[in-house]
């Protein structure tokens, strides 16, 4: 099993930036990749980025690219994700998410194996 535990969610002004943190403890090294999804009011989970556990690759949806960057710090088993030049339409639940034997980098959330309990992220205009 591998536990997943989001920090530094808040409320933020539009423009502002935010990173999140999540730490991944357990058995850390079944994990091959980390994703973060985010679900805003109303609307479904949604894919923001994933980062693979070794490496340097990464992968974000379109909305999010230029302004938010994901990395790791295997040390702490750690993953962040920086949201820079936020937007109120960037308000949701942020989630993320260990994916077990990964060769590529998933955006699907049934690819992936164990989630977090979310952070709240809440951008004003």
């Amino acid at each position: 099993q591998v536990q997943l535990v989001e920090s530094g969610g808040g409320l933020v002004q539009a423009g502002g930036s935010l990173r999140l943190s999540c730490a991944a403890s357990g058995r850390t090294s079944s994990v091959d990749a980390m994703g973060w999804f985010r679900r805003a009011p109303g609307k479904d989970r949604e894919f923001v980025g994933a980062i693979m556990w070794s490496g340097s690759r990464t992968y974000y949806t379109d909305s999010v690219k230029g302004r938010f960057t994901i990395s790791r710090d295997n040390a702490k088993n750690t993953v962040y994700l920086q949201m820079n030049s936020l937007k109120p339409e960037d308000t949701a639940v942020y989630y993320c998410a260990a994916d077990r034997a990964a060769v590529v980098l998933h955006r699907r959330a049934y690819e992936y194996d164990y989630w977090g309990q979310g952070t709240q992220v809440t951008v004003s205009s």
